[in-house]
């Protein structure tokens, strides 16, 4: 019998992470940014959180563009955008990752096939937001060593699917941008796309 494959460390967090990061030219900046969370296992328990980016090169926008963090459980979220998300390649150094709000979520809920098209839409307060992802392709399961993951201290063995377009709606409102190409695992996905069965565990 093969023998199993193990990775050494502590399971640090499990779930899902689909995220949405759009540009209005693939040699400019990221203009709208959406990292979702659904965390089936943490240090903090479970929880949904959404970094929401309408404007991440500013620390301080205006209330109508401001950066978000909508969660269920706050201190998940809080060691989620510490510890993870701003060591993302996407989010390392936004000025827009210094001026966050923390608002509680109503509800979450996820909708459509990840074989073609795809939803999550959350409610908070007064904010309505939808992710969209369509055009998915073949899901395919890899894991990265430390070295080459986000925060260069965890194995993050994943399950991607990529699309070829992505959409972030705030009240109504389509965000600016769109996804570019990207190269993941030796797949050409976009900047958009599904992450499930994500596992990051700490060496």
């Amino acid at each position: 019998m093969p023998e199993p494959t193990n990775f050494a460390g502590t399971v640090e967090w499990s779930g899902e992470n689909p995220g949405i990061s759009l540009k209005e030219s693939p040699d400019g900046p990221f203009v709208s940014l959406a990292s979702f969370f659904r965390v089936v296992l943490s240090p903090h328990g479970r929880g949904h959180a959404l970094v929401l980016m309408q404007s991440p090169q500013e620390a301080n926008p205006p209330a109508e563009r401001a950066n978000y963090v909508l969660h269920d459980n706050e201190a998940l979220a809080r060691y989620l955008v510490s510890d993870f998300v701003s060591n993302f390649g996407t989010y390392k150094g936004l000025p827009g990752l210094a001026g966050l709000t923390y608002r509680k979520l109503d509800g979450v809920v996820a909708s459509g096939d990840p074989g073609s098209a795809y939803k999550e839409s959350l409610k908070a307060g007064d904010l309505s937001i939808e992710l969209a992802w369509s055009g998915l392709g073949k899901p395919f399961c890899f894991a990265l060593p430390p070295d080459k993951s986000a925060t260069g201290r965890h194995w993050m063995p994943s399950l991607f699917v990529g699309c070829s377009e992505a959409t972030i709606t705030v009240n109504g409102r389509r965000l600016p941008g769109k996804p570019i190409p990207r190269q993941v695992a030796g797949q050409t996905i976009t900047t958009a796309m599904l992450a499930f069965s994500e596992t990051w565990i700490k060496v």
